[in-house]
């Protein structure tokens, strides 16, 4: 691992996290996390299974400090590492002449939904919640969560390339 990806990964995080703080919540005090996109940002620009690693931790760490669900700590730390690759896997089996600027948001949904609906479940049977309860938060709450995602996506990551390659830094 070269230590100025790990700091820009952290960047990257360190921005998620103060968005993740200060986004409204939605319903019963979930927000959209948009520490999502930050991650998914972080793999798409280091495909590496130690980076996901590493930054699926970091940021499941963080989410859990931050979340204001009922039963969301546990919930962040099991969730981050699965959707994270997950969407690495995704990301991989994605042939390489397709243009990253078109995946990246559809990988983007894909992985907010795989997000959302582990994270869900994990925080219904953490409180104790009926099943039934997650057809209704889940389009209640990662629905919308799945649409600012993509939007946040297809907006900045873009621009993140641009500035990596401008900076001349390494870019997959």
């Amino acid at each position: 691992m070269k230590t100025k990806d790990l700091v820009l990964l952290a960047l990257f995080m360190g921005i998620g996290a103060v968005l993740h703080i200060i986004a409204p919540p939605i319903l019963f005090g979930m927000k959209p996390d948009i520490m999502l996109p930050m991650m998914f940002l972080g793999i798409l620009i280091f495909p590496k299974a130690n980076y996901v690693l590493v930054l699926s931790i970091a940021t499941g760490v963080i989410s859990a400090l931050t979340t204001t669900v009922p039963g969301g700590q546990i919930s962040n730390l099991v969730e981050k590492p699965i959707t994270a690759f997950v969407f690495f896997g995704l990301f991989m089996l994605v042939p390489k002449q397709l243009d990253k600027k078109i995946i990246a948001p559809i990988l983007a949904a894909l992985g907010t939904i795989v997000s959302g609906s582990v994270f869900l479940a994990m925080a219904l049977f953490v409180i104790g919640q009926m099943p039934g309860s997650f057809i209704a938060l889940f389009v209640a709450v990662v629905l919308p969560a799945t649409l600012f995602n993509v939007v946040f996506t297809i907006i900045l990551y873009p621009i993140v390339k641009s500035i990596l390659q401008r900076s001349q830094m390494s870019f997959a």
